[in-house]
């Protein structure tokens, strides 16, 4: 730290200790998780993640100063790539097809986590050995998913780094930084330049900044910013369908600072915005809520706003054949009582008209500090706070379009209540059945389900309960359980603080074979018929990467496997206050005679 700036103790103390010293619970993180972290996250939080709003209150100086006080490292916000990991020729991109590897979040719009054509069996699972390790620099997270084209992988990392690497050894062909952290999962596909066709990525930051680069190079085609309020982030993949691509935006920051008697507690209001994908150009923008209008006053004597909240955390879903497009929301922020929260919500692909919305739990409006377990009032105490704080139920999880043998289409989408859904896309999102998998937990996220086209595969989270973790099989058509595999021992010792059995992170299946990672840093592969282990991997140590970069194993949380060409891909690290942090991306080959 130079001369002149800021004192990092001290902004600590004026900014941070209030909450971290002594936080009222776990979903706060003590000073000891504080300086596990990288300088880079704890600026990234700062000025576009979490802790955004109460960043506002500091200078650039102060977020640089504070991060080096906690973490005793120095900031450096460029990150550096080695030359000798670069590759050393190139190989011409192939245009983009129906049957790209990996393509965005579900491998396809209908967002089924489903690899039909793998090139790696049931037989072969004795086999799979970790072939490569990547390293993302300056990270404790990965939780961006790769997509896989051409013989190549395209992902994003914490610090904002977007790389393409070769899927077979892991050289870099090209880098790109973007203005914020990137956890999207990229989508792959076809664009029209000046110079005539070519493929481009796809992408949101953190700060709401949708991307196209030029898939080939790494250059910038168009940056178009989505959302304008200082609470929107992008969590959820933009989902690329026909030209168009469709950028979900959801705002985690006010929920953390809708409390404070000095905010104006809520304006944020969950969206999808429909952009060309040659020119970034909007085509139509939705809000899952009406304009908030002043619902009272604070303590402080700020105007208090609402509706507010029902944000979209996961990746849209396409049905062609409908002209819809599914997304699902979160819980509301302020009233008054949205029927769009928590809520499965169909737009029309051509104008954004909401056409019809299935609502599976009201009223669950949730801010944190406003009940006596997270340290703050008892409802009615604080005017900022809901009459009565609801349970926080977000869907997080991206609805699954599937079609059965029967022909009949169901959307199957998984909850943090604890449930999972059979619905309707027929019948304007009917509830066909209910399938309960946990007790529920507000804590963290549980991020996808997958299906073979007969079974719906559940991972169960339930963050903080002493029952969590495990896999279910679900029949797609009854919504009756097939078999339940239980949480598995440990793999990171001892239970502690983002050492658990959760299983949280998306799942993904292949012809027999139902891949899920858990926050104790294994991922394990599933019989699908019966739901036996039939192998494992344990990402709790270091590796040596073919980049160069010292990286780690943790906590398996938000993206899951993508699996491609007879290559299994991983990424293993999610520190924060429900995970170990780590920092790598794991390629596995079957090793044949």
């Amino acid at each position: 730290m130079g001369s002149g700036a800021p004192d990092g103790k001290a902004v600590f103390d004026t900014h941070c200790a209030m909450c971290h010293l002594d936080p009222p619970d776990d979903t706060i993180p003590r000073l000891d998780a504080l300086k596990a972290l990288s300088p880079g996250e704890i600026v990234s939080a700062l000025r576009e993640g979490k802790m955004l709003i109460q960043g506002d209150g500091m200078t650039p100086a102060e977020h640089v100063a504070v991060a080096e006080y906690l973490t005793g490292q120095t900031y450096h916000p460029e990150v550096q790539v080695s030359a000798a990991a670069m590759c050393r020729s190139t190989r011409p991109l192939p245009r983009v097809t129906a049957e790209t590897a990996w393509n965005g979040w579900g491998r396809t719009a209908a967002n089924r986590r489903f690899q039909p054509d793998p090139g790696i069996t049931v037989a072969d699972l004795p086999h799979l050995r970790l072939k490569w390790a990547y390293g993302l620099a300056d990270a404790t997270q990965a939780r961006s998913q790769p997509a896989i084209h051409g013989g190549r992988l395209f992902f994003g990392s914490q610090p904002g780094l977007v790389q393409s690497i070769d899927a077979k050894t892991g050289c870099i062909y090209w880098t790109f930084r973007a203005e914020a952290g990137v956890r999207t999962a990229i989508s792959v596909g076809p664009v029209t330049l000046e110079s005539g066709p070519a493929t481009a990525i796809y992408f949101t930051d953190a700060r709401t900044n949708a991307y196209a680069l030029n898939a080939e190079t790494g250059e910038l085609i168009w940056k178009v910013k989505v959302e304008s309020h200082p609470s929107g982030t992008g969590t959820g993949a933009p989902t690329l369908y026909d030209g168009r691509l469709y950028v979900p935006v959801t705002g985690v920051s006010e929920e953390n600072a809708g409390a404070r008697p000095d905010y104006e507690c809520c304006t944020f209001r969950g969206s999808i915005t429909a952009l060309d994908a040659d020119t970034g150009a909007e085509i139509w923008k939705t809000y899952m809520l009406p304009e908030p209008k002043q619902r009272g006053t604070s303590s402080a004597g700020k105007p208090l706003w609402g509706p507010a909240g029902v944000g979209v955390w996961s990746a849209p879903t396409i049905d062609g054949k409908r002209g819809l497009l599914y997304a699902a929301t979160g819980n509301a922020y302020a009233g008054p009582a949205a029927p769009t929260s928590n809520a499965i919500v169909a737009l029309d692909l051509a104008t954004g008209r909401m056409v019809w919305h299935n609502q599976v739990l009201p009223k669950d409006i949730w801010i944190f500090g406003c009940d006596a377990g997270t340290g703050g009032p008892q409802a009615g105490e604080n005017p900022n706070c809901p009459d009565k704080v609801g349970p926080d139920y977000d869907f997080s999880a991206s609805p699954v379009l599937v079609t059965t043998a029967q022909g009949k289409d169901i959307l199957v989408v998984t909850q943090k209540a604890g449930m999972a859904y059979g619905l309707d896309p027929a019948h304007d999102g009917r509830t066909l059945w209910e399938y309960r998998w946990g007790s529920g937990s507000g804590i963290g996220g549980v991020w996808g389900a997958a299906t073979d086209g007969r079974l719906a595969f559940l991972a169960s989270a339930d963050q903080g309960a002493d029952t969590a973790g495990g896999l279910h099989a679900v029949d797609l058509v009854t919504g009756r359980k097939a078999w339940v595999a239980p949480p598995q021992p440990l793999l990171c010792g001892a239970p502690a603080r983002g050492c658990s059995a959760v299983q949280s992170a998306a799942v993904t299946a292949i012809p027999g074979v139902v891949f899920s990672g858990s926050q104790d840093g294994g991922m394990r592969a599933y019989s699908a018929e019966t739901g036996e282990v039939l192998w494992t991997f344990d990402t709790n140590r270091s590796f040596e990467t073919v980049n160069g970069v010292p990286a780690t194993g943790g906590s398996i949380d938000g993206p899951g496997p993508v699996i491609a060409d007879g290559m299994l891909y991983v990424t293993s690290g999610n520190g924060g206050f429900v995970g170990r942090p780590g920092n790598v991306l794991l390629a596995f080959e079957v090793e044949r005679d």
